[in-house]
């Protein structure tokens, strides 16, 4: 199996997923650059990241790789004990950062898709911040007595991991969040989380 993936970008989570299965992959850094090549557009038309590669299988979206990675690797117990509602569980929080979390950093990436005058877009950044501080507070409470979102360690948990990166870099408020600091530094002092950074220069 081979993950492409730009550093810091979502993918990341998927790059952390795969460290998690304890099994070999490929993995190929991409740049803003290549990711509109020739050779990567014949993989993914769509120019983003992530993609993987699985033999003659080529598959995008990062819900999908990461539930993907999960059904070809059950040992490594990402989508739970193999129950349905483990599975589902789990898929509730993968499906909270990614069409909530992640969406709602768009306008701080990308303002001027939001209001075409630059002179609004520190306001549109604003707005951003306010909503994405409730959906943090949303996840520390769910991380209340929990070492992991699913109550278990899961697809979900490197993919909150990176957006909280993303905090960092964009001044979402997380002060007070003792839940998310603590899952951060677990996250931050996991073996395959390191071994994921490193590998995509971020160590």
């Amino acid at each position: 199996m081979k993950l492409y993936c730009k550093p810091g970008a979502c993918s990341t989570a998927d790059h952390i997923a795969l460290e998690w299965t304890g099994q070999p992959y490929e993995l190929e850094l991409m740049t803003a650059e290549a990711m509109k090549a020739p050779a990567y557009l014949a993989i993914n038309p769509g120019g983003t990241v992530p993609a993987i590669v699985d033999g003659d299988f080529v598959l995008t979206q990062n819900v999908a790789i990461l539930g993907y990675i999960a059904d070809r690797h059950p040992q490594a117990g990402l989508a739970g004990d193999g129950s349905p509602r483990q599975r589902a569980e789990a898929m509730r929080w993968l499906a909270f950062v990614n069409s909530d979390l992640h969406p709602a950093y768009k306008p701080l990436f990308v303002p001027g898709a939001f209001h075409a005058d630059a002179s609004q877009h520190e306001a549109v950044r604003a707005a951003a911040r306010r909503r994405l501080r409730g959906l943090y507070e949303a996840a520390d409470r769910q991380l209340a007595g929990k070492q992991w979102l699913a109550g278990f360690r899961s697809f979900a948990d490197p993919y909150l991991y990176v957006t909280l990166r993303w905090a960092d870099r964009t001044g979402v408020d997380l002060s007070g969040l003792e839940n998310i600091a603590a899952f951060r530094q677990r996250m931050e002092a996991d073996p395959g989380v390191r071994a994921a950074l490193k590998g995509e220069g971020l160590a």
